[in-house]
């Protein structure tokens, strides 16, 4: 009654989760990365290396998520659109 289209959400609904799930994962994957790395410095007395490492490994982490998602949007679309497939455009 109050839902009526139940089923498959709306494109423009599915590109907004998206969005704002690619922006989530890079964000809090940076900020355990933070915080792992400055716990770690404060129980170990190691300032500020291992918050620098874990900083570093928590981005990495992040910009991977976002890599892995893209590519499952792409897989999702039917592929990349050409690019990269060899075909220069002859015409033929």
């Amino acid at each position: 009654m109050f839902f009526p289209n139940q089923g498959k959400p709306s494109g423009a609904l599915e590109m907004l989760s998206t969005a704002g799930t690619i922006g989530l994962q890079l964000v809090v994957s940076t900020f355990i990365g933070l915080a792992m790395g400055y716990f770690l410095d404060k129980w170990l007395g190691t300032s500020p290396w291992l918050l620098v490492i874990f900083l570093i490994l928590g981005i990495v982490a992040g910009f991977r998520d976002v890599f892995l998602e893209v590519q499952r949007i792409q897989k999702k679309d039917g592929g990349d659109s050409g690019a990269g497939t060899g075909d220069s455009g002859s015409g033929k």
